[in-house]
Parts: structure tokens; C-alpha cells; sequence
């Protein structure tokens, strides 16, 4: 079981594999959200334990102000289940 870690409140949620940390930070599926700038977020640690970006991901996160080499969209990045992740909540809604 993989632990992830929500800054900046340090509230911390089990995840298994496969699960996508849109659905980790808002108890919801993925399925009930548009993918755009609301879920970026920053990957403070374990980049690893998540999935590895897509095109499709690459393409939105190229359209946000504010991005940089940690960014990632929650309702892309799914946990692989190999480390801890520990994630800033940014413009997230």
C-alpha cells in the first residue's frame, strides 16, 4: 500500500495501484471531472510512484501559467504502488 501525502494541509490517504490522485484527493472518480488546469498540483516526492506522463497530459500542462518540472494533472497521474508520494495542491478544485 502506498501512502500519499496532500500539502499543504499534510493530510495523508492510502492508495492503491492504479488509482489516479484525482480520485485519492477528491473521494471521487476521475470519470466526473474535465481534465484541464483545476488539478494541477506539484509532485513534492516519490515522482517515481506515479505514472509517467502522457502526451495528452504534456499538451495540457503546456497551456497552464505556472508550471514547472514538478507539475503534474491529478486526474492523469495514477499511483504505481512502488513509493510514498507526497503532493502541493495548487489551483486544485
Amino acid at each position: 500500500m502506498t501512502t500519499v501525502t496532500i500539502m499543504p494541509e499534510g493530510k495523508t490517504v492510502d492508495a492503491s495501484e492504479g488509482q489516479s490522485l484525482f480520485s485519492l484527493i477528491k473521494g471521487a472518480e476521475p470519470e466526473d471531472h474535465k481534465c484541464d488546469d483545476a488539478c494541477h498540483l506539484f509532485v513534492l516526492e516519490g515522482r517515481k510512484g506515479l505514472s509517467r506522463m502522457g502526451a495528452e497530459e504534456n499538451d495540457r500542462l503546456d497551456m497552464i501559467v505556472g508550471v514547472g518540472s514538478k507539475s503534474r494533472l491529478a486526474c492523469q497521474a495514477t499511483v504505481l504502488g512502488t513509493e510514498d508520494v507526497t503532493v502541493e495542491l495548487l489551483s486544485f478544485r
